[in-house]
């Protein structure tokens, strides 16, 4: 039996994608997580680009850490529709 209570996380706050297709030489990834701002609300902050380069980062403001996880699932499910898969996590 635990001691404490945990509380499980229903929504998703980072995601991590990639898409791969050697065929056309296509590495992709796509990262996203909600992260609190400074001023009580929340940021969604997307990066992509070619794996195993710096690729590109950008910040979306939201006022609240709901309205910023709608805007991340909204993304997911697009990247999804462009053929973008759940990254494995590698050890």
């Amino acid at each position: 039996m635990l001691d404490t209570m945990q509380q499980m996380e229903v929504f998703p706050t980072t995601v991590d994608l990639k898409r791969v297709d050697l065929s056309i030489n296509m590495r992709r990834f796509y990262r996203m997580s909600v992260q609190p701002d400074l001023f009580g609300g929340a940021c969604l902050v997307r990066e992509w680009g070619r794996i195993g380069f710096r690729g590109q980062m950008m910040i979306e403001f939201h006022d609240d850490e709901g309205k910023a996880v709608t805007a991340l699932m909204k993304l997911h499910a697009s990247k999804k529709q462009r053929g973008y898969r759940a990254a494995v996590a590698q050890n």
